[in-house]
């Protein structure tokens, strides 16, 4: 019976280990006391697990025993080895400064975010088994709020090592989650912890008796136009507030008493009702079950025939009676099994009988995804609990139930993910009308949630119907499933970890805590393809401190303190740095960091970072990175060891200060060639040359026309007019986004980019995530890495353009700050990291809060629109207005990159417009639809073959 109760047996906080008649169960441990131990193994016993300065009742260290040996047994199991005890020397860190992603709970419930934290952020993921191993302390200035410190807990890293570490100081914790099915007593100390923290939460005894409440659920549920809930008629008595006023469906009723004893008329009326309605469709059984905080977890679950009136009246009269304030009688309609195989005609009697558990996570912009399905199979004529049936995949489930065909399998799925993220949506949507009191703290909310369904049949379609949300349980048995030892046979070890995502969101909401309140200055503040800087700094609690040469700049008004100085000068950059840092000084900036996303001032940046003190990459490779025929023949004489060195992914080059310098490069460098600007950016005045006239007349109309800032503002020609010729490389273009820190690699995100319109470069068309095979992609991120670690970059977020030819990689330049036009944009939207808060945080001086291995959720295939190519189309039908419509809409994904719309030899692009979709032909078909409908696609601008490469 697929609607059973699926909630297995869970430790109540505050019922202790009774069952509803007060009856000590077997198999548990006295009151207060743990289960017996029954975990088979050969760890060692000695350990330290007291915590200095918070020493354990009996009881409490019971507890914390248990939940050790129950740690390692979860391991053995999983086949990884004991926990190593280094508790010995305690560990000194960098409190405030550092990651540490803490959780407080069974070990076997959270195991699989424990060992995928292990795998995202090394050392940083850890395990408390105690509340004595954590302490709050009031947070200056944040009144009624405090930090959590941790003094002692099991830290993991990858490949399933674990350690039991004390700190000293103890660590300050920047995400924080409990489970609160702990002991007795322990669970109270656990709720306590979790209430009115600085540091981000993602659960609170607050949201858990929301979530765990089936009749608030089903009715937040049953709002939900996409979301199926069994029909169901409650009784309660004294609901909550956020039970009152609500709206009904034609599915749920409400029935309000005023009181426990005397309500046979009213009840035996309503029932009768109910069980006579068409909502309840085929069912032919009945559950009577009870709902509230309480009974989370108690098997309070009696089912009667339908027609059995009498029977389900006397059943609700007797649970009538157990019931407190803000609890429920529940009569739900038992969903009746799907009968498979499905093919919209009669079939044989079920056998078996499915329950899916869907697990869903909170991602960037608070936006559902389901992470993992699991499913539960057993007799239908007998309960599926959580815990009492072994999990498997649902194509595995739905085949051993007679439906293996794809289309009809994945039609399952689909469901299931639209029912599951409007789950959460709708939970999301309700926490955020709480105030923090209701919440339990200003930062604490739901990140992750387990949705329970049965699989039924509505309508002549197999439909998911919810069940109950739950904490905790879908995510251990997605866990379950995941451990199993046979799991790469069974090709789950390429798969993403149920948990994956719930790590990154603590990863970056650990971020935004670390980055709130941090004072930096910016060096130039770009133009309107940087606005999004000025939103993010908002919304991260950033508080930014702006030199510009602009003084009617829009960011001047957006800013702490707005500096004009004229930044333009950059033969003047030293000068300028400590004019700069003297500033600052007088003014009484208490900097945290400074740092710079516009070409032109990222040299003096990294001299005025040098003057105050503060962390950046050396100015001395900043200016080898920054002219980009220093940058090639620097790295040219780089050859190692280590191999491969730089100096396989350089590229023949040759400077050109003057006309005379065109001859002598024409001998030293193969054409057809490359000349460009040495300080340039946007592919402004790059151009193919195939014969030495090209390259003089070339070079003759780019020293006429480009001889100053004024002439094209913020491309570098305020470092001058210098030019240099390159050799030309076949291959496909590609650019590697890279966040470096310590001289360590932390992420990359490669993107390809379509072909040019020769002789020109400037960009047409990208893609994301790339196309390339793991180990091209590999060779493209190890090249980027050695490029930028040949030329001294160590800290900072950089991006490499290169070409992938038949030989390998090759370089086309370094941009040594964050990727421009659409690429944070994509970055964020795809794979949920903010490369400019990871410049923010490199420039702070901090470690970005990064998931090592990132998975893209999507793909995004976008195309350049230009104002030489585009005019009539950008002032009718693809206008500014009309572009900002379809993506408000979501059709389209629009990157608006210049201000003005004015046609140009030098120009850059106008806009960037994508399309995203499940893969990249979904989304080239998409984009190629779009650009014939607006105009965008045309014979001098053909782009089906700009996507050509996206195939």
């Amino acid at each position: 019976m697929l609607s059973l109760d699926p909630l297995g047996y869970e430790w109540d906080c505050s019922l202790g280990s009774k069952d509803l008649d007060g009856e000590e169960q077997p198999g548990r441990g006295g009151a207060g006391l743990p289960p017996i131990s029954c975990f088979p193994g050969s760890w060692r016993q000695d350990v330290g697990l007291d915590c200095k300065g918070s020493p354990e009742g009996a009881e409490a260290r019971a507890w914390t025993v248990y939940y050790y040996s129950l740690l390692q047994s979860c391991l053995q199991q999983a086949g990884l080895p004991e926990t190593q005890d280094r508790s010995q020397v305690p560990h000194t860190g960098c409190p405030g400064a550092e990651v540490t992603l803490c959780i407080l709970g069974s070990p076997s419930t959270f195991l699989s975010v424990l060992l995928e934290g292990g795998v995202q952020s090394p050392g940083n993921m850890l395990l408390c088994l105690s509340p004595a191993w954590l302490t709050k302390v009031p947070a200056p200035g944040q009144l009624g709020e405090a930090a959590l410190l941790v003094s002692k807990a099991v830290s993991f890293y990858p490949g399933g090592l674990t350690f039991l570490d004390d700190f000293v100081p103890p660590r300050r914790a920047t995400y924080f989650l409990v489970g609160l099915g702990l002991g007795p007593g322990q669970g109270r100390e656990a709720a306590e912890l979790a209430r009115n923290l600085t540091c981000p939460t993602g659960a609170s005894a607050e949201l858990a008796r929301l979530l765990e409440d089936r009749l608030l659920m089903r009715q937040l549920l049953s709002q939900q136009g996409c979301v199926a809930v069994p029909a169901t008629l409650a009784f309660t008595y004294k609901p909550p507030g956020l039970l009152r006023g609500g709206d009904s469906s034609p599915g749920l009723r409400l029935v309000e008493l005023s009181g426990k004893e005397g309500q046979e008329t009213l009840v035996k009326e309503e029932i009768g009702a109910f069980l006579q309605s068409e909502a309840l469709g085929d069912a032919v059984q009945v559950a009577v079950k009870l709902s509230g905080w309480r009974w989370r977890g108690r098997q309070t679950l009696c089912l009667h025939p339908r027609v059995e009136l009498g029977a389900v009246v006397d059943t609700v009269l007797v649970l009538l009676e157990k019931l407190e304030e803000e609890e429920s009688v529940l009569v739900e309609a038992m969903c009746p099994p799907a009968q498979l195989p499905f093919s919209g005609g009669p079939s044989p009697s079920p056998e078996m009988a499915v329950r899916i558990c869907a697990v869903v996570c909170r991602t960037q912009g608070d936006r559902p995804l389901l992470s993992k399905v699991v499913c539960g199979v057993g007799r239908g004529d007998r309960p599926l609990r959580h815990q009492n049936s072994l999990p498997r995949t649902l194509e595995v489930a739905l085949a051993q139930c007679g439906l293996s065909e794809a289309a009809q399998v994945a039609a399952v799925r689909e469901r299931v993910k639209e029912a599951a993220e409007a789950a959460l949506a709708a939970v999301l949507a309700l926490e955020a009308g709480l105030s923090a009191e209701q919440r339990g703290g200003r930062r604490a909310c739901t990140d992750c949630l387990g949705v329970d369904f049965a699989l039924t049949v509505s309508g002549r379609a197999l439909t998911p119907v919810a069940l109950e949300l739950n904490c905790n349980l879908c995510l251990e048995a997605c866990g379950t499933l995941e451990g199993l030892w046979a799991a790469p046979r069974l090709g789950l070890a390429a798969e993403e970890a149920a948990a994956a995502p719930l790590v990154e969101t603590m990863l970056r909401r650990s971020a935004r805590y670390l980055m709130e309140g941090k004072q930096l200055l910016v060096i130039g503040a770009g133009g309107v393809s940087k606005k999004f800087v000025w939103e993010a700094a908002r919304d991260y609690g950033l508080k930014l401190h702006l030199v510009e040469s602009d003084p009617n700049h829009f960011a001047s008004q957006l800013v702490q303190t707005f500096i004009h100085f004229d930044v333009t000068e950059h033969r003047r950059d030293e000068e300028n740095a400590r004019l700069l840092a003297e500033l600052v000084r007088v003014r009484g900036l208490q900097l945290d960091g400074c740092f710079s996303y516009w070409d032109d001032c990222l040299v003096l940046t990294a001299l005025l970072c040098q003057e105050l003190g503060l962390p950046c990459s050396p100015p001395a490779a900043m200016c080898l990175a920054k002219q980009k025929s220093r940058t090639q023949l620097h790295l040219s004489c780089r050859h190692g060891p280590p191999w491969p060195a730089p100096s396989l992914h350089a590229v023949a080059c040759c400077p050109l200060e003057s006309e005379a310098d065109v001859e002598r490069a024409v001998h030293q460098v193969p054409l057809p060639g490359v000349m460009k600007l040495e300080f340039g950016a946007g592919a402004v005045g790059v151009r193919l040359v195939e014969d030495v006239s090209q390259c003089h007349e070339h070079f003759s109309r780019i020293a006429h026309d480009l001889q100053g800032e004024a002439d094209h503002p913020g491309i570098g020609l305020g470092w001058g007019n210098a030019m240099l010729l390159m050799e030309f490389v076949e291959g496909t273009e590609h650019d590697v986004d890279l966040v470096v820190f310590g001289g360590r690699l932390l992420a990359a995100f490669v993107s390809d980019n379509g072909p040019t319109r020769l002789p020109g470069f400037t960009e047409t068309a990208a893609c994301m995530p790339t196309g390339l095979t793991p180990e091209q992609e590999a060779q493209m991120v190890q090249a980027a890495f050695r490029c930028c670690l040949g030329c001294g970059l160590l800290n900072g977020v950089f991006n490499v353009e290169l070409k992938l030819t038949g030989a390998g990689p090759r370089l086309i330049e370094i941009n040594p700050r964050m990727g421009g036009f659409y690429l944070r944009d994509w970055i964020l939207e795809l794979y949920g990291v903010d490369l400019l808060l990871a410049a923010a945080m490199v420039a702070c001086g901090l470690r970005p809060a990064l998931p090592t291995h990132p998975h893209a959720r999507g793909h995004l295939v976008g195309i350049m629109c230009l104002a030489s190519q585009h005019l009539q189309a950008l002032s009718s039908t693809a206008s500014r207005e009309t572009l900002q419509a379809l993506h408000d809409q979501g059709l389209l994904r629009l990157n608006l990159l210049e201000e003005a719309l004015v046609p140009g030899e030098y120009e850059e692009p106008y806009c960037s417009v994508a399309c995203a979709g499940s893969s990249p032909a979904e989304a080239r078909l998409r984009l190629l639809g779009l650009c014939q409908g607006l105009g965008i696609d045309g014979p001098n601008y053909p782009v089906a073959h700009f996507l050509s490469h996206f195939k």
